[in-house]
C-alpha cells in the first residue's frame, strides 16, 4: 500500500479537524478538495476531476463517495474503510447519491461545512448539489477549515518538503547543463522532469514553466518549445515534488551575454529576495514581507515591472496548480508561524524592452526565521 504517513499522524489531523468543526458548530464536513482528502486520509488520486466527496463527521466517521475507477485507488492509498460508489449511467446525478449517503449517516437537518472553493466542485456539480440538499441540511462554507490545519507542517511533512527541495535543485542542475545557444527547450524540460522522477519524485501540481526570448516574461507554461538564440534569456519556474509535497524555484538564465538592464534587475530582485527572507520570522505578517519586497523594488525605480504578490505557502498540492494559500501581498494580516513553508518569487518583467529577471526559491520558517531550502546559488547564470 502507498500510504505515506502513520495512522497516529492521521488520527492527530482528524482530531484537529473535528475540533475545528466543533468551534464552528458544524456536525460534519463535505470535502471536495483533493488536498484535504489526502491530508486526512492519504487518498491519492486525480478522481476529483469527476464528482467525489469525502465526508468527515463530528463523531470521526469518514466516508468517501467516488466512482468505480477510484475504488482500488482509495483502498490502496488511504486509511479509508468505507468507500461508496456512484455509477456511470444515463441520467446520473451523484449529488443524489451523496444525499442518500448523508441521510444514512443521520445528517438530515444538521449543520454541515462544505468546501465550495474547490477545483473538485465545478459550478455544474454545485448546482446539482445545491438542488439535492435544499431543505435537507444547512450548508456553510468551510473551504478554509482543513486548509488552515495544513499551514503548519509536521516533522514528516517537512522531511518530504526538504526532499522535494533537493529534487528541485537536481532538476535545475540537469537543465542548466543543457542550456546553451541552440538548445531546445523541450530537451531542457525533459532533463528537469527526469531528474525529479529519478530521485523518487512525482509530477508537480502544474507544468514546469519555460520561456525564452520575449516569452521569458510569461508566468505560465505555453505550447510550442523553441531553440535558444545565440544571445537569449530563459525563465524557468519548476518544483520538486515528493509524496505530493512541493518546493518551487524560479530563475532567469542568460545565454551569450547580459544587458546592463539584466544586471540591474538581477541585483534588485536578489536584494528584494534577501529582504523578504529577513522579514519571514514568526510574529511578522505576510504584509510585512510584501512591504520589504515592494520597498526594494520601488525605491530602485522598478515598481511598474513588479507584480502585486511575491510568494505563497507550499505544501501538498494537486493539478491544476501547486500554488497554495495564503499568498504574500500588500497588507495581508496573516501572522507567520514556525514550520510554515513559503515559495518566494521576485518577478521583474519589463514589457517595454521585453526583459525578465525572476529569482525565487522555497524556505521553511524556524524559530529564528527563514531557512533557505535550496543549495542553488543566487548568482546570475550566464551560459
Amino acid at each position: 500500500m502507498s500510504i505515506h504517513f502513520t495512522k497516529k499522524e492521521f488520527n492527530s489531523r482528524q482530531s484537529k479537524a473535528i475540533a475545528a468543526l466543533d468551534e464552528r458548530s458544524l456536525d460534519g464536513l463535505l470535502m471536495f478538495r483533493q488536498e484535504s482528502m489526502y491530508y486526512l486520509s492519504g487518498y491519492d488520486s486525480f478522481g476529483y476531476a469527476m464528482f467525489q466527496c469525502l465526508y468527515l463527521g463530528s463523531d470521526g466517521r469518514m466516508v468517501l463517495l467516488t466512482r468505480a475507477p477510484d475504488l482500488a485507488q482509495a483502498e490502496l492509498t488511504s486509511i479509508l474503510d468505507d468507500i461508496r460508489i456512484w455509477k456511470d449511467v444515463a441520467g446520473m446525478n451523484p449529488a443524489q447519491n451523496l444525499k442518500q449517503l448523508l441521510k444514512e449517516l443521520g445528517c438530515e437537518n444538521k449543520n454541515l461545512g462544505i468546501e465550495y472553493d474547490s477545483v473538485g466542485l465545478t459550478a455544474h456539480n454545485y448546482r446539482l448539489l445545491d438542488s439535492a440538499l435544499a431543505g435537507f441540511c444547512k450548508l456553510s462554507d468551510a473551504s478554509d477549515l482543513v486548509n488552515k490545519l495544513r499551514y503548519i507542517k509536521s516533522e514528516k511533512e517537512l522531511e518530504y518538503t526538504r526532499t522535494a527541495a533537493t529534487l528541485a535543485d537536481d532538476a535545475y542542475d540537469a537543465g542548466i547543463q543543457l542550456t546553451k545557444a541552440g538548445a531546445f527547450e523541450g530537451d531542457i524540460l525533459a532533463a528537469m522532469q527526469g531528474a525529479v522522477f529519478r530521485g523518487g519524485g512525482t509530477y508537480a501540481g502544474n507544468e514546469f514553466i519555460i520561456g525564452s526570448g520575449e516569452h521569458a516574461l510569461l508566468c505560465r507554461y505555453h505550447a510550442g518549445p523553441r531553440h535558444l538564440d545565440k544571445v537569449d534569456q530563459m525563465t524557468l519556474e519548476w518544483a520538486g515534488c515528493y509524496r505530493r509535497y512541493h518546493a518551487a524555484m524560479m530563475r532567469t538564465v542568460l545565454v551569450g551575454e547580459a544587458r546592463p538592464e539584466h544586471h540591474q534587475m538581477h541585483a534588485v530582485a536578489t536584494d528584494a529576495l534577501l529582504a523578504c527572507e529577513e522579514k519571514l520570522k514568526p510574529g511578522n505578517t505576510l504584509g510585512d514581507v510584501f512591504a520589504a519586497h515592494a520597498n526594494v523594488m520601488d525605491s530602485s525605480g522598478l515598481k511598474e515591472h513588479r507584480l502585486n504578490a511575491c510568494g505563497y505557502t507550499m505544501g501538498c498540492a494537486y493539478a491544476p496548480i501547486w500554488v497554495d494559500y495564503p499568498m504574500i501581498y500588500k497588507n495581508n494580516p496573516m501572522v507567520i508561524e514556525e514550520n510554515m513553508v513559503f515559495f518566494l518569487h521576485m518577478i521583474l518583467m519589463n514589457r517595454d524592452n521585453r526583459l525578465a529577471m525572476c529569482p525565487g526559491h522555497s524556505v521553511v520558517i524556524g524559530s529564528g526565521g527563514a531557512e533557505r531550502l535550496s543549495r542553488t546559488s543566487l548568482n546570475l547564470e550566464i551560459k
